[in-house]
């Protein structure tokens, strides 16, 4: 089993236990999949749009790698993870093979991982060159924290291949970021609450050549009925229009929106990614 290192430098122990799927899950596996595919097709569909429009992001979240490499072979490509050191060791193991399977050492550059999660800022460095995508940027200093570590790597060549080895790798000329809105004011989450602080944090963003802005991320409150929800992804909806109009960003397009609950209300009120893990690999034990 590898490990990894933790914010401070220190090596911290990959999780335990991560094992591949029996042929019947993987088979199960298989055929959600496909029904979570078909009914983001057919919300596509009711709202006019394609289904290549919108991405599923498997949130493989306390799942074992072997898990995620179950859903990769039966052709996810895109995982989504809430914690750093989480994702990084199931990264690593999935590249060396610790899997008790026969190893996907094509899996770094087959796989897109995203960080759905709240990041803190002391770990921020930690996501520099293994993360496609970031959907939980929530703060000028995390920005500017990001943009700082990803323009030291790209200084100093071969930095990612001397703390991991170079199969492991994956993203680091840039990293593609959604900004994090909290509309409601929920106390528990976190997100940009306003439009004068949206502005700032897209101020800081827009000059930046790592960390790129592409959009907007939510998560509605899970108390919401499916007016409200739907109210409420078509209010994030026309905050990314109007930043896209008023900045000039003209890749501002995408929308982290929907979850198992409500992904196909999100595809119907414009989703472009989606972040589905229960209905995928089902309840968590």
């Amino acid at each position: 089993m590898g490990s990894l290192t933790n914010g401070a430098g220190k090596l911290c122990p990959a999780p335990t236990g991560l094992t591949s799927m029996t042929h019947t899950a993987a088979g199960e596996l298989t055929l959600r999949l496909q029904s979570i595919r078909q009914r983001i097709a057919q919300a596509a569909g009711r709202s006019g749009r394609r289904a290549d429009e919108i991405k599923l992001v498997a949130v493989s979240k306390t799942r074992p790698a072997g898990d995620v490499l179950a859903a990769f072979r039966a052709g996810q490509k895109a995982f989504g993870e809430n914690r750093v050191q989480e994702a990084l060791a199931k990264m690593d193991e999935l590249a060396s093979g610790d899997n008790g399977t026969d190893g996907l050492p094509e899996s770094p550059a087959g796989m897109e991982w995203h960080l759905v999660g709240h990041l803190q800022t002391n770990k921020a460095r930690l996501v520099v060159g293994r993360f496609a995508w970031i959907h939980s940027v929530d703060s000028e200093r995390l920005a500017l924290t990001l943009e700082r570590h990803g323009l030291e790597a790209r200084q100093q060549p071969g930095l990612e291949a001397r703390q991991h080895p170079p199969a492991l790798i994956t993203s680091p000329a840039e990293l593609n970021a959604l900004i994090q809105v909290n509309w409601s004011g929920e106390e528990t989450k976190a997100g940009v609450r306003d439009w004068d602080s949206l502005c700032r944090l897209v101020e800081t963003l827009a000059p930046m050549t790592y960390l790129i802005p592409r959009g907007l991320m939510c998560v509605p409150d899970p108390a919401f009925d499916e007016t409200q929800t739907r109210s409420h992804f078509a209010l994030v909806r026309e905050l990314a229009q109007r930043v896209s109009r008023e900045f000039g960003l003209k890749n501002f397009t995408e929308l982290s929106m929907g979850m198992t609950h409500d992904f196909e209300w999100a595809v119907e009120e414009g989703a472009t990614l989606v972040r589905v893990g229960t209905a995928l690999f089902g309840e968590r034990s």
